[in-house]
């Protein structure tokens, strides 16, 4: 018979027993890894724990830009820079002058070029025309003088405006002059416009060799006066100088890859992000967007995205840290922020793309 005061021990003996089969049936050990895990982890979630639904359907990096972009202005011919009108903040109007190029020779080519027409139209005169010759040299007239006018409106411009940067002042000469450029712009359309309606005409005679001759010393000036004006380097559109570049005496050319200027219109800011290939299917036009910057930690910037690329590409945004493969290819998304927020552009910054309907279901 046992002894009584055996039973205590054997009863705990007995629950330390049935507590190690319980921890056995808890935990195991993947015999091929040796890491141990519990069942009771691995259980399935019920069927009431929902997963919460992502905040954002993409973020990508992007980076801040002007809303027309940012524009490297380069010249049109080669030459030494002679003046550097522009300067870092400045605000322009289209047309207004940036940077002037040497002339070089131009200026004798103009007169030599205006001498040979005065020349040939002289000789021309010497042989009156009739009927629809003459309302075609009358025509021919109209449409070389105003475009005469024009050039001669681009110089005064230009004499004014430099005036106007150099000793300061008051712009009204160079917005006079802006307003007669308009002027004669309309004048020349309406010239060249009633020239073609005559030269379609199919009863118009032919060139006789005296208007040949005129033609050709015409033709031979515009080049000239389009070449003159090539030599200055202007405004595109109404917008903002971003960085001065060009300094007075380096060479220029239009292949080079040293702008002269950064320009563009910063009236508003555009965001332009790098969506990864995974999320190309969540981003569409006219989705709400949330930028962040670093430099401002506090606060969030909205927009909408106005443009998506139809390719993918490879990234051009450098990024910090892991953040990104360099494998990954991306596709160019393009949002127009709300309003004017304190951003510069070139600035770096996340870009989260707000949800849209059926999101969650994916």
């Amino acid at each position: 018979m046992p002894n009584l005061k055996s039973i205590p021990s054997i009863f705990a003996i007995a629950l330390m027993v049935v507590a190690v089969g319980a921890m056995t049936g808890v935990w195991s050990q993947d015999k091929k890894s040796g890491e141990s895990f519990s069942i009771l982890s691995a259980m399935p979630a019920s069927a009431d724990e929902k997963k919460p639904a992502p905040r954002w359907a993409a973020s990508a990096t992007g980076r801040i830009e002007p809303v027309s972009g940012q524009i490297q202005l380069l010249p049109e011919v080669s030459g030494r820079i002679k003046t550097v009108l522009a300067k870092t903040n400045d605000e322009v109007v289209a047309g207004d002058l940036l940077v002037v190029l040497d002339e070089g020779d131009l200026p004798e080519r103009l007169r030599s070029a205006q001498a040979e027409v005065d020349v040939r139209k002289r000789e021309r005169e010497e042989e009156p025309p009739k009927g629809l010759a003459k309302d075609r040299q009358n025509a021919e007239d109209e449409a070389a003088s105003a475009r005469r006018e024009l050039f001669e409106a681009w110089k005064n411009f230009d004499t004014a405006y430099m005036t106007y940067k150099n000793e300061g002042g008051f712009a009204l000469a160079a917005t006079s002059e802006r307003e007669t450029i308009n002027q004669i712009k309309k004048k020349l359309k309406t010239a060249r416009e009633k020239l073609a309606k005559l030269n379609a005409d199919p009863d118009v005679p032919f060139l006789t060799r005296l208007e040949s001759s005129l033609a050709q010393a015409r033709a031979d000036l515009a080049m000239v006066e389009r070449a003159y004006l090539k030599t200055r380097v202007r405004a595109p559109f109404d917008g903002t100088v971003l960085n001065v570049i060009a300094n007075a005496g380096d060479m220029a050319s239009p292949g080079s890859n040293h702008p002269l200027l950064a320009f563009g219109d910063i009236s508003k800011l555009r965001v332009r992000a790098e969506v990864e290939e995974r999320d190309v299917a969540r981003v569409r036009v006219g989705q709400k967007v949330i930028v962040r910057a670093d430099g401002f930690p506090d606060r969030e910037f909205e927009g909408q995205v106005t443009e998506i690329a139809s390719a993918l590409g490879a990234p051009r945004i450098a990024t910090r840290g892991p953040r990104r493969p360099n494998d990954v290819d991306v596709l160019e998304v393009v949002a127009e922020l709300d309003g004017k927020p304190p951003l510069l552009t070139g600035l770096r910054v996340d870009v989260f793309f707000k949800r849209l309907k059926g999101d969650a279901k994916k």
